[in-house]
């Protein structure tokens, strides 16, 4: 199934919560407002639901609002200040979803594919697994929002288990993102954290690396995208 399919059911899911608890927000003079961490999938999905809504549906305004923590978004949405997040990852975002559980309703998953996120290089290196990456040239792993769960597990728990001397720094996405495209670029050794989906894949060739301490628990595992709405605008759908 297409993303933009998957959008659309999503955008579709959305319109029919406003609708079934009569809480049509835009016909009584209020904005829709979406939450965007960051994460290309989230800029994608937020933005044709956005489309959707107001080209298709006929809703008259949908805001996105932008904040790159991710703990922030969740607060915000259970506070009612977002009316949704479409960029919730399980079980990476467990920990913060049962935080605002009382608050929010949790969509079914709306990306129908398998997710792979973690430690990757480009592939031309000869590395395979994240034991192996203190034998290269590579000084720095490259991460992004320091909210990510992905980052506190490979600061907190991967270094650690496997003694790297790689530091882990913290960037916006686009901004790691673009230090991949220039170390690519000219070859160089470098590791940085990926997942899919996301246009990274394709963009480069990249090998995801084993983890055989499997220090990142869960997270090795494949996720479900999924959204959480303000209670004032969910319902429990079946």
């Amino acid at each position: 199934m297409s993303g933009k399919r998957l959008a659309a059911i999503l955008a579709l899911l959305v319109l029919g919560a406003l609708a079934l608890t009569g809480c049509s927000g835009l016909g009584q003079g209020k904005g829709l407002i979406l939450a965007n961490i960051g994460w290309d999938e989230n800029v994608a999905v937020s933005n044709l639901t956005k489309a959707l809504l107001e080209d298709e549906l006929d809703y008259e305004r949908v805001d996105i609002d932008t904040n790159e923590d991710l703990d922030a978004t969740y607060r915000d949405v259970a506070s009612g200040e977002l009316d949704a997040f479409q960029d919730v990852w399980l079980p990476n975002q467990q920990a913060l979803l049962e935080q605002v559980a009382e608050e929010v309703e949790h969509l079914d998953p709306w990306f129908l594919g398998e997710t792979k996120q973690g430690m990757a290089v480009p592939a031309y290196m000869d590395v395979r697994n994240i034991e192996e990456l203190n034998g290269t040239d590579a000084e720095l792993i490259l991460g992004i929002e320091p909210s990510s769960v992905m980052m506190q597990e490979v600061g907190e728990e991967v270094i650690p288990a496997y003694g790297l001397e790689q530091e882990l720094v913290s960037a916006p996405t686009a901004g790691m993102l673009s230090e991949v495209e220039r170390l690519y670029a000219f070859r160089d050794d470098f590791v940085f954290l990926a997942w899919s989906p996301h246009w990274m894949n394709q963009r480069f060739d990249i090998r995801y690396l084993e983890d055989p301490k499997d220090a990142m628990g869960p997270t090795n595992d494949p996720a479900k995208c999924s959204t959480i709405m303000r209670v004032a605008y969910g319902v429990i759908l079946p």
